[in-house]
Parts: structure tokens; C-alpha cells; sequence
């Protein structure tokens, strides 16, 4: 019987030990931007005299500071302050407070997803997002049910990633 009592004790003491192995539940995205949508993001540029690199996905960007530190992929916890307005310059959301924001990059509009991973820690970017890689045809709203994002909007993101973990 104290055979069994100590098997049994060191089962349950060496299962507690056990490492916690849990895996990123998110895999990197196929979407991609259509055709139009590419152009749409191009003659916005080119309306406003902007540069910008384009993604395989259709993202357009502009890295503004490149940073020195990890880059992340969609299973990082990133910190983050960023802006984020409509082409036609409304503001939609913002977080600016000096410590950041974190999010799991996985979590966000597939934009952001492949996106920021051209920059690393401690620098910034600014993003072009079709809709198809936003919010798409759907209205985002506020809690008070006000749209907030009009469907099939075209984004654009002013992102300091303050850290990748």
C-alpha cells in the first residue's frame, strides 16, 4: 500500500512538473489583396505624392525607422502605438499612451499580420490596407453601434512597434 501511496505521488508530482508546451493556435494567412484593390492603393499613393513598397499579399508599406529588434510573426505578443485612419484622412482608433498596447499579432487584421513583420522591434511603419485584408465588407461599429469603419474601406496605419515577445 505505501508502494502504490508513493508511485502514485510521484506520478501526480512529475506530472505537475510537466513544461507547458501549448503551441501558437494561429498559421500565417493566404489572403491576398485583388487586382483592383492594388490599384485602388497605388493611385492613392500616387494622388498623394506617397512611396510605399508593396507585400506579396497586396499590403502596401513604408517602413520610417527600421528598428534593431525581433520581428514578429503572428504567434508574437507585440506592443505597440499606432493610428489608424480611413484614406480620406478620418481618424478611426489611435493608441498613443507612452507604455503602449500588446495584442497577439495572430489576432489582428490580416494587414497588420503581414505587415508589421517587415519591421522589428523599435521601429515604425506606416500601412496600406485594402479591405479584403481589413475589416472587408462588413461595418465596424462602436459599442454604441455607430460605424466606426465603413465596408470595404481602405486603411491606413501609423504603427511604433515599442517590442516583439
Amino acid at each position: 500500500m505505501k508502494k502504490l501511496v508513493w508511485i502514485t505521488c510521484s506520478i501526480l508530482f512529475f506530472a505537475a512538473c510537466k513544461k507547458n508546451t501549448s503551441k501558437c493556435e494561429f498559421t500565417e494567412s493566404a489572403a491576398s489583396a485583388s487586382q483592383t484593390e492594388r490599384t485602388n492603393i497605388e493611385n492613392y499613393l500616387a494622388a498623394n505624392s506617397l512611396a510605399a513598397f508593396q507585400h506579396t499579399s497586396g499590403v502596401f508599406y513604408n517602413i520610417t525607422t527600421a528598428g534593431t529588434g525581433a520581428k514578429p510573426n503572428v504567434c508574437s505578443v507585440i506592443r505597440v502605438k499606432y493610428s489608424g485612419y480611413l484614406f480620406n484622412g478620418t481618424l478611426f482608433d489611435f493608441y498613443t499612451q507612452p507604455s503602449g498596447i500588446s495584442f497577439v499579432l495572430g489576432q489582428l487584421i490580416v494587414g497588420w499580420q503581414k505587415g508589421l513583420p517587415e519591421v522589428a522591434a523599435g521601429g515604425s511603419i506606416i500601412l496600406y490596407i485594402p479591405p479584403s485584408l481589413g475589416y472587408g465588407a462588413v461595418d465596424k461599429r462602436d459599442a454604441n453601434g455607430n460605424i466606426v469603419i465603413p465596408a470595404n474601406s481602405y486603411l491606413k496605419f501609423v504603427i511604433e512597434l515599442m517590442d516583439v515577445q
